[in-house]
């Protein structure tokens, strides 16, 4: 069973390693979607959706919104992005029942990339 929670954050960025017109200074309002995957506990929840709200808050969105994200992350892309995501959640939302399993970013409205628990495994 999958649940899974949208957040939006604003923030600038440049991609340096990259030629074109987003190697200038640029701004976006992202989307962020996190998924969790699990069976619901005693209490008939995989997690409590407040529970995750807070988690990503506190851990992602404190640090990525209104932010220069060159600061945070070396070549901020949305690939880079959903990366430094799963890394700081990965650990904070794994429970007996759930464990994190999918990150998306969406730089613009028709535009993302997803990272799935399996491509992690496979990078390992």
């Amino acid at each position: 069973m999958l649940l899974s929670k949208d957040f939006t954050f604003d923030a600038a960025h440049n991609l340096v390693h990259y030629h074109g017109k987003c190697e200038r200074l640029h701004g976006h309002t992202y989307r962020l979607q996190v998924v969790l995957e699990g069976w619901p506990d005693s209490e008939g929840m995989i997690m409590d959706f407040i529970e995750l709200k807070e988690i990503v808050k506190e851990h992602v969105l404190s640090r990525l919104d209104h932010a220069y994200l060159n600061d945070i992350i070396p070549q901020p892309s949305a690939e880079n992005i959903a990366l430094w995501v799963w890394n700081e959640l990965a650990d904070r939302v794994k429970r007996e029942n759930c464990s994190l399993y999918e990150v998306r970013v969406w730089e613009t409205s028709t535009s993302s990339v997803t990272l799935r628990r399996s491509d992690i495994a496979q990078k390992s």
